[in-house]
């Protein structure tokens, strides 16, 4: 069995390749960094180094790498068994000119085994989005034909996989926690037999369940840790001014959550525990600075901070921690960031209110956006 997986970064590397690669797939790297597929290439190996409570190694091997871009990459998809991708969501449109190629030399060659893509990405329907993007490029047989053979899972995935620098450059370290949730109902043929990913069919739950709780408290202890001069996320959840905030924002999406999908409170909230748990692990580093980057992505309609508080106030739910999330996330400056650089530019400008109508999809009458300007002030205070 062949996988084609688009992004050899960290978390292709830590977490969706090594998953498929424990459950006896060849896998196949995709990208466009030359160093990175050059040292795949002569190693033919790396280690994923789980750094927890409970430390341990995972050697991955039988591996090869090939520019995303190239013909080469075309010719893997030909027969591959399924394509994954972990590139984020802004990528995806690079990857589907790759895949629209691979199809049709699939149907070219008469090939007739399913293909299933899913996009393993930080973002809700990830993989229909990449689906949309690829059919566009497709000749009208071409697309009849990926109706029949191929298969569009979307998925929900939750792994956290910083930075850290390893001895050997290609081993990783990650956290030995793990969620991979896929549509079940997507697939084509039989549904791989894939160890850690686990088939459901309320997709929508698990996905809003993980984005609006892990992902959501991350970028407030990011967002609040920058402010206070914190350098990581283990920094800030250590802080006393800041975890408190953390917990309540995720409690208060929580509480939207359980509404929305009628999780059993106490489960969802012992979930709660649980993340924070995650996020206090000494053994990974993680900056604020990367987890807190790309906030306009971040402050988008449907993201992490702006769809939980809305979720929360449509129940008539209190939501005044998420707008000190949302007020953090506008303060965030960090130079190397073009999103961030934008998103300041524009507060000068044109001032915060103008702002937050810009880039997060609120209304200009809409009375959360005065709520949104008092909170990016009240959050100075903290």
């Amino acid at each position: 069995m062949k996988a084609i997986q688009f992004g050899a970064g960290n978390i292709g590397r830590g977490f969706i390749g090594a998953v498929l690669a424990q459950a006896g797939y060849r896998v196949v790297f995709a990208d466009v960094v030359a160093d990175l597929l050059d040292q795949i290439n002569n190693r033919k190996q790396y280690t994923v180094h789980v750094t927890d409570t409970e430390s341990r190694d995972i050697v991955i091997t039988d591996i090869r790498a090939v520019h995303s871009g190239s013909e080469a990459a075309v010719a893997e998809i030909a027969d591959a068994d399924l394509i994954t991708t972990a590139v984020g969501l802004r990528i995806l449109k690079f990857v589907a000119p790759a895949i629209a190629k691979g199809l049709a030399a699939r149907m070219a060659a008469g090939e007739e085994k399913p293909l299933n893509i899913i996009a393993c990405e930080n973002g809700l329907k990830a993989t229909s989005q990449l689906k949309e993007l690829t059919f566009a490029l497709l000749s009208p047989d071409v697309a009849a034909w990926a109706e029949k053979h191929v298969g569009w899972p979307d998925a929900a995935v939750d792994r956290i996989v910083p930075p850290v620098r390893c001895e050997v450059p290609l081993d990783v370290a990650v956290e030995e926690y793990f969620e991979w949730d896929v549509e079940r109902s997507a697939f084509v043929g039989a549904i791989p037999a894939i160890a850690g990913m686990t088939p459901v069919d309320n997709l929508e739950a698990y996905v809003e369940r993980k984005l609006f709780t892990l992902n959501t408290g991350h970028a407030t202890a990011a967002y609040i840790g920058k402010m206070k001069g914190l350098g990581t996320i283990g920094e800030s959840i250590a802080d006393p001014a800041v975890f408190p905030v953390v917990k309540a924002v995720m409690q208060q999406s929580g509480e939207g959550l359980v509404r929305k999908f009628g999780f059993d409170h106490d489960a969802h909230f012992a979930y709660i525990e649980k993340i924070l748990k995650r996020f206090s692990n000494p053994y990974l580093k993680d900056d604020v600075d990367r987890v807190g980057r790309e906030p306009l992505r971040k402050l988008a309609p449907n993201d992490r901070l702006i769809l939980p508080m809305l979720t929360a106030r449509g129940f008539g739910l209190p939501y005044d921690k998420l707008l000190l999330a949302i007020g953090a996330a506008l303060h965030f400056d960090n130079p190397a960031d073009p999103q961030s650089v934008e998103m300041l530019a524009a507060i000068a400008a044109e001032g915060v209110a103008a702002t937050v109508v810009k880039y997060t999809g609120l209304a200009a009458d809409d009375p959360v956006v005065a709520e949104i300007e008092a909170a990016y002030k009240a959050v100075e205070a903290l």
